[in-house]
């Protein structure tokens, strides 16, 4: 297959797989909603400033730099697609544990998780078609496929929104009834991500070999750079050495598993997209192990 023609491959799905796809994130966004915590926004008010850059960087600033770098790069539309897709994306629970075992800021992460995981319901879909909208190839793209954006609002809104709404509800008005089944729904959650990680790779492997070899380099810069902006974002605010870590992870990691499914249900499963969202969601995380070890090294020499 010739790398020309990565705009061309779609990742089909038969209707009930696609049904089956959009369920799981439904369900993920229950579990999200059952997981909320008064205390998961307490940095809203203990050190807002901190709190604010995270997130201004995870909605926006990281978008930003993702339109900058396709300008810079003129990557296939397909691809930048899939860049600006993955940052549009809420960061991932593994962010979590990366701050931990990194020692930094834990909770100043939990807060921002939980803040960009309530903020994606709403949020990243307007994102993906703002940003999008900004890069020319990626909005002749989307034209090509017929991209209607208000039934994409009004599908991701019952998808995301919806189930988190519900979540939220149940949690509000029967909190011990939430509780209760919080355990078992968060693992149904965690199996689905996994398995829609996995089957994405693997279903499509030989079109990784082909082709993802030529964009992983791009994507390790683009992983990079938002791993920069997450810890400069940090030092301009003069954060604690935990809490410009726990940036560093936040920015850094980002939920493929959310984008996968949207790509898959939603915007017709574009090659180029698909293969950014798959490698991005192995290589966040060897990334991210990478920067544990870095920095617990060099807290052994403080």
């Amino acid at each position: 297959m010739n790398i020309s023609n990565i705009d061309e491959i779609r990742f089909e799905l038969s209707s009930s797989s696609e049904i089956a796809l959009s369920v799981s994130l439904a369900v993920m966004m229950f579990a999200v909603a059952l997981s909320l915590k008064l205390e998961h926004f307490r940095f809203f008010k203990e050190n807002p400033k901190v709190y604010f850059t995270g997130v201004i960087s995870q909605i926006i600033f990281l978008p930003a730099l993702t339109v900058i770098l396709c300008y810079l790069t003129n990557p296939h539309p397909s691809v930048a697609l899939g860049m600006i897709l993955i940052s549009c994306c809420p960061g991932g629970n593994v962010s979590n544990l990366l701050s931990m075992f990194g020692r930094a800021n834990t909770a100043l992460s939990i807060s921002l998780t939980a803040t960009s995981s309530l903020a994606a319901a709403f949020i990243t879909p307007l994102s993906i078609i703002f940003w999008c909208g900004l890069y020319s190839p990626t909005q002749n793209l989307l034209s090509e496929i017929t991209f209607d954006k208000l039934n994409f609002l009004f599908n991701t809104f019952l998808i995301l929104a919806l189930p988190l709404l519900i979540g939220v509800s149940l949690l509000y008005l029967f909190p011990k009834f939430a509780k209760k089944i919080y355990n078992s729904v968060s693992l149904i959650s965690a199996i689905c991500l996994l398995l829609i990680i996995v089957f994405a790779f693997i279903e499509y492997f030989e079109v990784f070999l082909q082709i993802g070899i030529s964009i992983i380099v791009l994507i390790i810069v683009h992983n990079t750079l938002a791993f920069l902006l997450g810890y400069i974002s940090g030092l301009t605010i003069n954060a604690s050495k935990a809490s410009a870590r726990s940036l560093t992870f936040e920015i850094g990691i980002q939920n493929s598993g959310l984008g996968i499914v949207i790509l898959l249900t939603q915007l017709d499963g574009i090659g180029g997209a698909g293969i950014v969202a798959g490698l991005w969601g192995i290589w966040h995380i060897i990334a991210g192990l990478i920067l544990v070890g870095f920095f617990r090294w060099k807290d052994s020499y403080v």
